[in-house]
């Protein structure tokens, strides 16, 4: 039988290994899969937001934006956690404290909701020291 001597180094070196490229890839992969999904989870679904065909598209997030929900109620929640008025104060006090005044929030209105709520978040906003307030609403129907 006859064997192949194999050169001194241990073998054929010629190629790249990927196997740490591709690694790392399916963990980046997966990282912004499980993001995406956990920010469309903090969204209450139960609130039907107002049509504005005439406003401005979103295209650019601010990474310290706060969203408020205020469902049709009148009650409040940041992230499906419902809030008093005294804690949403506490939240963007903290928020005014760590990144600033131009800290923007956005309040989730669902259209049934009365204006009072609304005004209510907007008081406490504006009590706490934040300026930058924006209303969601749905640009065009989905088809």
């Amino acid at each position: 039988m006859a064997y192949k001597k194999r050169a001194r180094g241990g073998g054929d070196s010629s190629g790249i290994n990927m196997t740490p490229m591709i690694d790392i890839v399916f963990q980046m992969i997966i990282f912004f899969v499980l993001t995406v999904q956990m920010e469309r989870q903090a969204l209450d679904e139960e609130i039907r937001l107002a049509m504005s065909p005439h406003g401005p598209a979103v295209e650019e997030r601010d990474p310290r934006e706060i969203t408020v929900d205020v469902n049709r109620r009148g009650n409040i929640s940041i992230g499906r956690v419902a809030f008093s008025e005294g804690m949403l104060y506490n939240v963007m006090r903290k928020a005014v404290a760590e990144y600033g005044q131009t800290t923007p929030v956005v309040i989730r209105g669902d259209m049934d909701t009365r204006h009072d709520d609304i005004r209510r978040v907007m008081d406490i906003c504006t009590r706490a020291g934040l300026w930058k307030v924006k209303f969601a609403a749905v640009k065009d129907t989905a088809q």
